[in-house]
């Protein structure tokens, strides 16, 4: 892989939002704005050129929170979150904060149009098939994602022999990595771009038989 302005996350971005977690106020990001800017900002912007031409262009969050409509009023993410999208709607999701890097990749939510594709797939043929991709990721230290719910779907019985698949409002794999040396290091390019790789079979799947939606998509 070509090398580029990408020299990793360096230790003061997670020490950075180590401190942020513990005083998330206007007056400590005013004070530490410059450590945000250099060892967090820049980091990502560096990464947005060498993600570019594979996984198209990046999208790096805004540190603020909206709080409007939660009981939480800290005014700061604890952490910093990128992601792009590919042509068949997979989104493709990179964060740091101060337990270390996650990167992750799928569809983070399902619009209905999507969902009840996704679902006549699941109790379709297509679903064991899901079913067996899933648990050789999670052999491979991913973990499965998406939000769902708490019991089968209205229309489903409850003793489906996946339901455990038609309860997910949301699918995606990730991989949490711990703060290492090499996350410091150009080779954090490169495990990015191995683990969205990976995760390719994960999209033949959703792309095959849920698609994009014609609805506006959910938000990571």
């Amino acid at each position: 892989m070509q090398r580029t302005g990408f020299g990793g996350f360096p230790a003061e971005a997670f020490r950075f939002f180590e401190q942020l977690s513990a005083e998330n106020t206007r007056a400590f990001w005013i004070e530490h704005r410059h450590d945000y800017d250099v060892f967090v900002r820049e980091p990502f912007e560096a990464l947005v050129a060498p993600l570019a031409a594979e996984f198209g262009p990046l999208h790096i969050f805004r540190p603020n929170r909206d709080v409007r409509f939660s009981n939480d009023k800290s005014p700061y993410k604890t952490h910093c979150g990128a992601v792009t999208e590919g042509e068949g709607g997979e989104a493709y999701y990179l964060q740091i904060s101060s337990s270390g890097l996650l990167v992750a990749s799928g569809y983070y939510g399902l619009a209905s149009d999507q969902l009840q594709r996704y679902r006549a797939a699941v109790d379709s043929k297509a679903g064991k098939a899901l079913d067996r991709l899933l648990e050789s990721y999670r052999g491979q230290r991913y973990e499965i994602g998406g939000s769902a719910l708490k019991s089968a779907p209205r229309g489903y019985p409850k003793d489906h022999p996946l339901v455990h698949l038609l309860r997910h409002k949301g699918m995606y794999v990730s991989r949490s990595f711990a703060i290492a040396k090499w996350v410091h290091t150009p080779k954090a390019l490169d495990q990015i771009v191995t683990t969205w790789r990976a995760a390719a079979p994960l999209h033949k799947w959703l792309n095959r038989n849920v698609g994009p939606s014609t609805e506006l998509p959910d938000q990571w």
